[in-house]
Formats: structure tokens, C-alpha cells, sequence
């Protein structure tokens, strides 16, 4: 049965025959601008997939007849790519880090790798901006456990830390409380001891209590004023530079636990060239020595 279709007495347009609770839908016309706007978009889809790859088929696609292919514009862009890449390897692989540092061709060369494979490998851990995070070194500051100097950090971005390698980076602090090496009164009275040295305010008796300790147990590794020693990686304990924490709570759960972090080793992952731009990037950028 058709819809009757009236008349509306105000608007003089005719109505859709539609009707609910008294209200009555006219049948106005469609906007020519949305019209044409509608018109004009079947067009450009048509002749898109007269141009462009669009309709599938059983046994491929419709290649279109400009023959575009993202899958061919990406292995041309990455071919010219590999050829700038290794000219640039080529150089970096002959020259030395110093000799790196000192060309602004190579060091602009260096940085761009180095900062790429930086985001890729190393900010996971290190952070964006290589700031790191409570465990994880922040390399934005002059404070290096097993040195700054161009070679340190290529060597330890090669070997690791505590990482397997035979030639990894290796330093253990004892776990004291864990351990019991240590009675929990006198890991208290180390933690006051370390506080002072780092210049803040302690208890005068636990440092004094703790002094013969800390000689026995820490001097060999820390020196005796507490500096640390690069060669170990024993850190500086006279800085405002911690690792795990400055309250007295991380102090002592670090001479408690004696916690120590992993670092791969980058050696067999990435090429002696991309290490060495790695070890500028890192040198240049974030206070090494």
C-alpha cells in the first residue's frame, strides 16, 4: 500500500507520507552543494581505480595504469639508502674516534646513526633523551662508572655490563644483609656513614661506629674518601648522583641487597661502524669526558 503523500499547509512542501506522533517529515531536497560534493567524490573513486592498484583478484590485483607500487618506492628508497649508508660506514670504519670527533662530516655522520640506533636500542632503558631512571644510568651528566672518554664507552657499548661477554664490564657489590655479612645495626650505621659522606647531615655516633667498617668492608672497592674508582666501577658515594635512590631507605637496601644492573653487549648486534657512531652520538651529546 502506498504512502499517502500531502501537502504541508506552512512550509508548502510535499511530505514523505511518514508521520509520528503528529509530526509529518517533508520530503525537502538534498543540498546541491552536498549533491555535487557527493558526485564529485564517485568520480575521483572511479577514477581511482582506473589509476591506482585497488581491486583484488584470485591471483593478485588490479595494478592500475600508473603502475604505482609503495612496495617498489620502498626497496628503491632503501637501496639509496644502503649505497649513502655505506659510503658513510665505509669512512667511519677507517677513521678513528678521535679523527671522527674532529671532521664535521663525519661527526654530522656519526650523530644521525648514533642517535637513530640510540632511539632503537637504548632508549627502552636510558630514556628519549638518555636522562635514565632509577637502575638505569642517566648519560646526560658527567658521572661515569667505568669512565667518559671516547674509548671507555665504545668499550663498554661493546662488551656490556655484567652481560656474559668475556670481556664484559664486571663489578658485584656484596649483598651485606642478605648475605649476613653485615648485622642489620651496623648496615644502619653504614647507611649514616655514607649519607655524611655525601655531605648531609647524620648521626655522629653511627658514623663513628661505622668508620672501621666501612675501612674493612668498602675502602677496597670505594677508596677512602669515597670516591669511587673507575676501574671497578665502584661508584662515587661523595656526589648527589645515585643510582637506586639518595633516602636513607635506598642507601641501605643497596648495602642490603647490593644490587647491580645488566647491560647487553651491543658487539655481536651491531657493526664495529655503527658502535663507533653509537660512541660519538653518546660522547658528544650526553657529558662524556
Amino acid at each position: 500500500m502506498a504512502l499517502e503523500r500531502e501537502t504541508d499547509d506552512v512550509t508548502g512542501v510535499e511530505t514523505t507520507g511518514h508521520e509520528w506522533d503528529g509530526i509529518r517529515e517533508l520530503d525537502n531536497p538534498l543540498p546541491r552543494w552536498w549533491l555535487w560534493t557527493w558526485y564529485a567524490c564517485i568520480a575521483f573513486a572511479i577514477g581511482y581505480w582506473v589509476l591506482m592498484p585497488a581491486w583484488p583478484g584470485l591471483h593478485g590485483y588490479t595494478k592500475g595504469m600508473l603502475h604505482k607500487s609503495d612496495r617498489v618506492e620502498v626497496a628503491t628508497e632503501l637501496k639509496a639508502l644502503d649505497l649513502q649508508r655505506g659510503s658513510g660506514a665505509a669512512m667511519m670504519r677507517k677513521a678513528s674516534l678521535t679523527q671522527i670527533e674532529q671532521d664535521p662530516k663525519l661527526q654530522a655522520y656519526a650523530q644521525q646513526v648514533g642517535q637513530s640506533v640510540f632511539g632503537d636500542n637504548c632508549a627502552t632503558c636510558h630514556g628519549i633523551g638518555g636522562t635514565g631512571g632509577k637502575g638505569y644510568p642517566n648519560l646526560r651528566d658527567d658521572v661515569w662508572l667505568w669512565g667518559g672518554t671516547l674509548e671507555d664507552i665504545q668499550h663498554t657499548i661493546t662488551v656490556g655490563i655484567r652481560s656474559g661477554h668475556p670481556g664484559a664490564r664486571l663489578s658485584q657489590m656484596p649483598a651485606f644483609g642478605r648475605d649476613e655479612l653485615l648485622a642489620p645495626a651496623q648496615i644502619s650505621d653504614l647507611t649514616e656513614y655514607v649519607v655524611k659522606l655525601s655531605g648531609r647531615p647524620a648521626d655522629a655516633a653511627a658514623v663513628a661506629r661505622a668508620a672501621p667498617v666501612f675501612a674493612v668492608q668498602c675502602v677496597a672497592c670505594h677508596n677512602a674518601d669515597g670516591r669511587g674508582n673507575q676501574e671497578l666501577g665502584a661508584p662515587n658515594l661523595t656526589d648527589s648522583d645515585w643510582l637506586y635512590g639518595s633516602d636513607r631507605a635506598a642507601i641501605s637496601g643497596q648495602i642490603f641487597a647490593g644490587n647491580g644492573g645488566v647491560m647487553p653487549t651491543w658487539g655481536g648486534r651491531l657493526s664495529p661502524e655503527t658502535i663507533k657512531a653509537l660512541a660519538v652520538y653518546v660522547h658528544a651529546n650526553a657529558g662524556g669526558q
